[in-house]
């Protein structure tokens, strides 16, 4: 079996709440982690995390939202590496002084 370590970075304010549920032992939040251990994005994340909306909602063509981004650091007892940027918009000067803001 392949195991993989994902951290999970989710922006909490962008939760409908109104999909919230209690359950026996707390209030529960669905949600789908979509991931792609062969794929990084330029700020090498992984995949996203989504809240789940009701099959009725999905049949209407409604999308949970975007909660967040995955980055897988772990895979089969290796540390995951990122692959390095093929472009950068700094120099290496390290003074800040080509920071674009």
């Amino acid at each position: 079996m392949n195991k993989i370590g994902v951290r999970i970075k989710l922006d909490v304010s962008k939760i409908n709440k109104e999909l919230l549920f209690k359950g026996s032992k707390g209030t529960y939040l669905d949600a789908t982690a979509f991931i792609d251990v062969n794929e990084v994005d330029q700020y090498g994340n992984n995949g996203m995390v989504t809240q789940d909306v009701s099959q009725e909602a999905r049949a209407n063509g409604d999308k949970g939202p975007i909660l967040g981004n995955i980055k897988v650091f772990w895979k089969d007892g290796n540390a995951a590496q990122a692959p390095q940027s093929q472009s950068s918009d700094f120099s290496a000067s390290g003074d800040g002084s080509d920071i674009p803001f």
